[in-house]
């Protein structure tokens, strides 16, 4: 319904990049692709089913556009009766157009939650839960796939890397870590963090920051090659980058996420998982220590095989989470082990 939109679902059929999810009573406004992928996702392993999620694009709240397609969507899903919860999920918004939309919502007579990103704001995962237990269902413990007992990281100066095929979930990233770090250099950084130059290693200042999070699905990046979650050619070159860098006693920590459904790879566990192998091994060989914390978005129902990819990734060497905030302070914690 807006610029920039890849994903929907239309009473249970998918357009664009979309998971397989049961049917149910919520209904999605998504102002954010990948973003609304992870809550239908965790909706989905709560029991908890989508009737429709209406995509209006990542720049849809944002003062220059001011919620056009949002209002509309809201009105689309108040208006049909099976939808019981509508759910917002937005990439962080504008605070003027946000305060609008919000009267917007609150003259509907379907409710709604949101799901809105930013500084001190509840991540996906708590907005996923919110919603679970809204609709009258139970939250239900996430599984999680262990890296191997060698896989953390060794005392001495670590890094924190991210790269990532969802804009959404790059910022959700972001936002957690900063907590945690302070402000985090990237390609679209957050306010007051470091914008990373062309090379997407040295900020624009010319620094090399410690901590660095890619959206290698940014439009700089993706014109004239497919989208990172068709294609993980670039991601696994970066990983091998990565591991280039590592010196003797130190590590690096490095945060993937693997977005499935239909339209994306068919089976990336089979391009991403040599990849962390051979970064592993090559960190080892140069003294240091290369640790791999991969967030994996999908269903039982995505023809990838949720539980087939997270086993190939875990094999592989990477600590696995179907919460992506989950997956960041996972990552964070390989950080303060290693002190």
């Amino acid at each position: 319904m807006g610029p920039d939109c890849g994903t929907a679902v239309i009473g249970g059929v998918g357009l664009g990049f979309a998971n397989v999810v049961r049917p149910g009573p919520v209904g999605v406004v998504a102002a954010s692709g990948t973003g609304s992928q992870q809550v239908m996702s965790l909706l989905d392993s709560a029991g908890v089913g989508v009737r429709h999620c209406l995509g209006v694009g990542g720049r849809d709240l944002s003062a220059a556009v001011g919620g056009r397609s949002t209002r509309q969507a809201l009105a689309l899903l108040d208006a049909d009766p099976d939808v019981q919860q509508i759910v917002l999920v937005s990439k962080p918004p504008d605070p003027g157009v946000e305060a609008a939309i919000r009267e917007v919502a609150a003259g509907l007579s379907t409710p709604v939650q949101f799901a809105l990103l930013g500084p001190g704001r509840p991540d996906l995962t708590a907005a996923a839960r919110a919603a679970v237990e809204a609709a009258g269902g139970t939250w239900r413990t996430l599984p999680v796939w262990p890296a191997p007992a060698d896989g953390g990281t060794p005392p001495g100066r670590v890094r924190l890397r991210g790269a990532f095929a969802g804009g959404t979930l790059c910022d959700e990233a972001m936002i957690v870590a900063a907590e945690v770090v302070g402000p985090v250099a990237s390609n679209i950084p957050l306010p007051g963090a470091v914008r990373l130059g062309p090379d997407l290693r040295t900020g624009v200042d010319g620094a090399r920051p410690a901590h660095v999070m890619i959206d290698f699905g940014d439009d700089e990046l993706t014109r004239g090659r497919p989208h990172p979650m068709i294609d993980g050619s670039l991601r696994a070159a970066w990983l091998a980058r990565q591991a280039a860098e590592v010196a003797a006693g130190d590590g690096i920590v490095v945060l993937l996420d693997v977005v499935l459904g239909h339209a994306a790879h068919p089976d990336p566990a089979a391009e991403l998982a040599p990849a962390v192998v051979a970064a592993r091994a090559r960190a080892r060989a140069r003294g240091g220590a290369l640790a791999v914390v991969v967030s994996l978005c999908g269903t039982q129902g995505d023809p990838q095989g949720l539980r087939r990819q997270a086993e190939a990734l875990a094999a592989a060497g990477a600590a696995v989470h179907l919460s992506n905030a989950e997956a960041t302070r996972a990552a964070l914690a390989l950080l303060s082990a290693a002190g």
